[in-house]
């Protein structure tokens, strides 16, 4: 699976980078053949202390999964995605198989 990690109107780090990876990296697990996924880090404009946003969009070559989060931190808001991604994989799985 190709991934592509985009931050948008800021440079993130090395650290962040690379565990956004490593945790895109583990739904390969639950699908062998998901293609590509993209991944944006924005910092909202807001006075919340929740203003970090991250959205993820898989290719999985029949559908196409959604997820996005904002949190207080990046890696929270990459934590919480994992899981709901996780099970968006695997009931895509089970709707392949099905058909």
């Amino acid at each position: 699976m190709q991934i592509s990690i985009h931050s948008v109107h800021f440079d993130a780090d090395k650290k962040l980078l690379y565990f956004t990876k490593k945790k895109m990296e583990k739904l390969i697990k639950f699908d062998d053949e998901l293609i590509s996924c993209d991944i944006f880090l924005r910092i909202e404009n807001s006075t919340d202390k929740s203003n970090k946003l991250v959205e993820v969009k898989i290719n999985s070559g029949s559908n196409e999964l959604f997820a996005s989060k904002k949190c207080e931190t990046f890696e929270e808001a990459v934590d919480l995605l994992q899981d709901i991604l996780i099970r968006q994989v695997k009931k895509n799985k089970q709707k392949k198989r099905s058909v």
